[in-house]
């Protein structure tokens, strides 16, 4: 009989499960329980199903309490990815049901399970009779491709403009440096960028918690010009795949190409270490990344986040899209960096990334 309880302390068999299931995406580790209660505060709530001691699914949860958008349940927050990992669509079942039951239980506006390109659709663990509560959003999508062995079969696979862009980069002199020990280097040019996009940062904390956590599985790569740090991006390492996940380049200087020539040397570096898969993330369609990303020639994948509502509310949307959040945005991009560095951190955390 399959039996469903809340993660207690560190287990072993919790990282085994994730690490074996196919399914099983950086995101369903048990270090993010640490690293997203320490640096956001939202209390984390882990639960497996378990048959005879032996491990049938695992669903991390977080409870999130926003001021703005009120209390919810995610899973997960902070990662693109999320949702059930499970031996089959009973265990699934059971998971999701526990999380309805929690998700009354500490009175949330609605329970959030974002996607997972590595899965199975949803569809079927939702028509247990309550699909009509259940909400569909496609507002985001995947991309994946595959990482070659030589540079030549990785080159060849980049269209001929943004191999143009990457040898451009390369032509002026940009040197591309891995090295954790500089985080803060490169978080000040990725607070930088995101200003710019009108996003509230993440607190240097955060970045800090993750190095120190993730180790080996987390790098930093800085793109220098003349010895000035222009573009930067931490990445994330796991099984086959390479993550780059925050990123950002200085706008004054991106006519030096270091977007293109970054991420060509990220995959360089994966490809040389044996990784198999660059894991683009997630991109809204239509905005300045997804076609960045299509341009690289990543084809992109529907990413469906489903919402369950309880007690009539609605789903927030808080998609930087959203035409309400325009004259924020607007009005963010102006203020001056030390500004938003200062108060990004304690917004972000509110709207729950």
């Amino acid at each position: 009989m399959i039996e469903c309880s809340i993660l207690r302390d560190d287990d072993p068999r919790w990282d085994a499960f994730v690490l074996a299931h196919p399914a099983g995406t950086f995101f369903h580790l048990s270090i993010w329980r640490e690293i997203v209660s320490r640096s956001f505060g939202y209390e984390p709530i882990y639960l497996w199903a378990t048959d005879s001691d032996r491990i049938c699914g695992v669903l991390p949860l977080f409870l999130v309490k926003s001021l703005l958008f009120g209390r919810s349940l995610v899973a997960m927050p902070i990662g693109v990815y999320g949702g059930a990992v499970a031996t089959d669509e009973s265990a699934a079942g059971i998971l999701l049901d526990e999380a309805k039951r929690l998700a009354n239980e500490h009175q949330v506006r609605y329970l959030e399970i974002r996607g997972n390109p590595y899965g199975e659709s949803m569809e079927a663990p939702i028509s247990n009779g309550d699909a009509p509560r259940w909400a569909r959003k496609d507002l985001y999508l995947t991309f994946l491709s595959e990482i070659s062995p030589t540079d030549e079969a990785n080159l060849a696979r980049i269209p001929r403009k943004q191999r143009r862009m990457v040898r451009q980069g390369d032509k002026n002199g940009l040197r591309p440096v891995f090295d954790n020990g500089r985080l803060r280097e490169f978080y000040n040019v990725y607070a930088e960028s995101v200003r710019n996009l009108g996003t509230p940062v993440f607190g240097f904390s955060y970045f800090k918690n993750l190095v120190e956590a993730l180790d080996e599985q987390c790098k930093v790569l800085l793109i220098e010009y003349q010895d000035k740090v222009v573009a930067g991006v931490l990445s994330f390492f796991y099984k086959d795949q390479v993550l780059p996940y925050y990123g950002g380049a200085l706008k004054e200087c991106l006519h030096l190409a270091p977007n293109d020539f970054m991420y060509w040397e990220l995959m360089r570096y994966a490809a040389s270490h044996g990784y198999k898969v660059f894991d683009f993330g997630r991109s809204k369609e239509g905005t300045g990344s997804y076609h960045f990303k299509r341009h690289w020639g990543f084809e992109p994948k529907p990413l469906p986040y489903w919402y369950y509502s309880l007690n009539g509310h609605g789903i927030p949307d808080t998609s930087s899209i959203n035409p309400k959040l325009q004259w924020a945005i607007r009005i963010w991009r102006g203020l001056p960096l030390r500004v938003t560095n200062s108060i990004g951190p304690y917004i972000v955390r509110h709207i729950i990334p």
